[in-house]
């Protein structure tokens, strides 16, 4: 009687395993320990591009602008380590359920060489015996003798398995090991990312406040702002003038017409609105002041949707609204969001009510992290809460 190691189902497993799949799995966890080490270099030195800003801070444009292309550059960061973060916990999944497996086959092999070693223990050398005794030729004598030889090369294969195999479990196990200090170190550097992003906005925060708020530069701090907010139309309306004259160049474009429909609300993870359409009180000028759209206070890298079908007239960068993107939606009305983190569309894309189109952010003459939604009708900006339902 022979009893094997394992059982048929595991019999496929144990003869794929070999020196090159140790091998590989030895590679793969060299691999991993890289990729923790890449992962500690890559995080942002916010001290740094701290002291690299320090001289631009003369002219307010030029340091709203290289800030806002660091903080950009992180937002892209922390994007990217999120979609690392789930490929890992997908990888681990796999590397777990890897392990589990190796775990029942070595089991399997533990089990059925217990048996064998007992059965071995107790009849062994009297079944050799039993069985050379009992030939009735020196030829049926020769025959059992390469049949016992057999038996011995067998075990001294299964035991060779066995230990094979325990030294793959341990490298499975390694491994796991290995890629889950990948996700911890993964999401720990998203949340240094994160936090150096809203170092430097404050930082700005404060900086544009500082300049505005100076008693001695009232004067020039409200002319300021009203070049801002000029500079701002002159932007939007040659946008405007120029997709007035593609329309009259292309027919196809003659076609667009808004249906009147409501629009989807833009900043879904709004938190307030932090500050209406209309007239108010500029919170750092102090005076009356008219404010052409709505601001929603968001968390940063939080979705921008587009608010209706359209085709996007813009997706650019200027110092006073920061990232930025206007969708022409036909009939002279446009959508604009400024302020974002990251633009996900780019010019001459068409997109669709509710498309994921950017990110929330504090890019631009922007003081926290908001999404400012502006609507233009006919050249002139209009209450967004005409086409918004609260």
């Amino acid at each position: 009687m022979v009893i094997l190691y394992v059982t048929q189902s595991n019999t496929a497993l144990c003869d794929e395993l070999t020196n090159e799949s140790i091998q590989k799995k030895e590679a793969e966890i060299s691999e991993a320990k890289k990729e923790r080490e890449q992962l500690k270099g890559s995080l942002t030195d916010v001290k740094k591009i701290k002291e690299e800003l320090e001289s631009s801070k003369k002219d307010l444009d030029l340091y709203v602008t290289e800030l806002d292309s660091k903080v950009t550059e992180i937002q892209l960061k922390i994007d990217d380590l999120e979609l690392k973060i789930t490929a890992k916990e997908e990888e681990i999944t796999q590397k777990k359920a890897e392990l589990d497996e190796a775990i029942e086959v070595q089991t399997a092999q533990y089990e059925a060489m217990k048996k064998r070693i007992k059965f071995m223990y107790e009849r062994g050398d009297m079944m050799y015996m039993d069985l050379l005794f009992s030939a009735d030729t020196f030829g049926e004598m020769l025959n059992k003798a390469e049949y016992i030889e057999r038996l011995s090369a067998y075990d001294r294969k299964k035991l060779d398995e066995y230990v094979e195999y325990t030294k793959f479990v341990t490298l499975c196990k390694e491994e796991l090991e290995e890629e889950k200090g990948i996700l911890d170190d993964t999401k720990a550097a998203q949340e240094a990312e994160k936090a150096a992003l809203d170092e430097l906005i404050e930082d700005k925060k404060a900086e544009i406040e500082r300049l505005r708020s100076d008693i001695n530069n009232k004067e020039a701090a409200i002319e300021e702002y009203e070049a801002e907010i000029a500079a701002q139309n002159e932007t939007i309306q040659a946008l405007e003038a120029a997709v007035a004259e593609e329309r009259r160049r292309l027919a196809a474009e003659q076609g667009r017409r808004y249906d009147g429909g409501m629009f989807t609300f833009p900043c879904p993870n709004m938190k307030r609105i932090s500050d209406e359409y209309g007239y108010r009180i500029h919170p750092v000028l102090g005076i009356e002041k008219f404010h052409n759209g709505v601001d929603m206070a968001a968390p940063t890298g939080s979705p921008i949707l587009a608010a209706y079908d359209g085709k996007v007239v813009a997706a650019d960068y200027s110092a006073s609204m920061g990232n930025y993107i206007m969708i022409n939606h036909g009939d002279g009305l446009y959508t604009i969001y400024m302020h974002a983190s990251a633009l996900y569309v780019s010019k001459g894309q068409e997109v669709s009510k509710g498309q994921t189109i950017a990110a929330v952010g504090s890019t631009g003459r922007s003081t926290g992290p908001h999404l400012h939604f502006g609507v233009r009708r006919d050249g002139n900006y209009v209450n967004p809460w005409q086409y918004l339902s609260r």
